[in-house]
């Protein structure tokens, strides 16, 4: 008596994170169901994979299991049914231009470019990027101005040594790219150790966040053009400042800084 193959058992691939707090691993059987009293279909897990870092999935409470199609709508009891598929393109052919087909001839469904629904559920993103650019912004005007008095009141302070240069013949340009060396040098290293901070923080940050949200995904990241920016714009900023406060300084009368007139 030849005995016929049973049924093909059903294949499933678990979220990591779903398998570490189940305590499954590959090879293992399971019991799926549409509803917590209806587990009777066997299951073996299959693989065990790693999601995309998604800033989008960070709020999602649940985890994933991936199964076949065909074994997902027997489990459902919804045959021909989907929700979402996409559809590859051959080479040449644009996603807008297969969209505008697929959609002429539309019947229970509409096609989309992936492009515009990734910007459409990334709305909330581009609010909060554009509110950490103002905030960027409105850190950048108060930082000028705070650099402004540093200068000025740093110059203050070599009023009696630009006095005396004065006295002694020293010229005012030079007097005035002395300042403004100065205080470029301070503002290049001041962006440096700055960049050394925002690493460490964003390192910090990283190690919390990735740890919290149980993901790979980059919370913050300092890149060399972030970097480069920022030795830039301090450069940029301390030399405006520098400038201001020495040609303030180098304008003033020899007599007045020495504090005798």
């Amino acid at each position: 008596m030849i005995q016929e193959p049973g049924p093909r058992p059903t294949e499933i691939a678990l979220e990591r994170g779903l398998a570490e707090r189940l305590e499954l691993r590959v090879g293992d059987t399971v019991r799926l169901g549409a509803a917590p009293d209806s587990m009777t279909r066997l299951a073996v897990v299959a693989a065990i994979y790693e999601p995309r870092p998604d800033p989008a999935e960070l709020s999602r409470q649940g985890k994933r299991v991936r199964m076949h199609l065909p074994d997902l709508a027997a489990l459902l009891d919804a045959p021909d049914r989907v929700d979402r598929f996409g559809i590859g393109l051959a080479p040449g052919v644009t996603a807008e231009s297969a969209a505008a087909a697929l959609n002429r001839y539309a019947f229970g469904f509409r096609a989309h470019p992936s492009a515009a629904i990734a910007s459409e559920s990334s709305q909330t993103f581009k609010v909060v990027s554009r509110f950490h650019r103002a905030i960027g912004f409105i850190t950048i005007v108060a930082s000028a101005v705070f650099l402004l008095c540093i200068m000025l009141l740093k110059v203050e302070e070599r009023r009696m040594d630009a006095a005396v240069m004065r006295f002694v013949g020293v010229r005012r340009r030079t007097i005035f790219g002395a300042l403004v060396l100065e205080a470029a040098l301070v503002s290049v290293l001041g962006s440096i150790l700055g960049a050394g901070l925002a690493w460490l923080a964003g390192a910090a940050t990283n190690s919390y966040y990735r740890r919290y949200f149980d993901t790979e995904l980059i919370f913050s990241l300092i890149t060399p053009r972030i970097v480069l920016f920022s030795v830039c714009l301090s450069l940029l900023l301390g030399l405006a400042a520098g400038a201001l406060a020495a040609w303030r300084l180098v304008r003033t009368p020899p007599m007045v800084l020495w504090g005798r007139a």
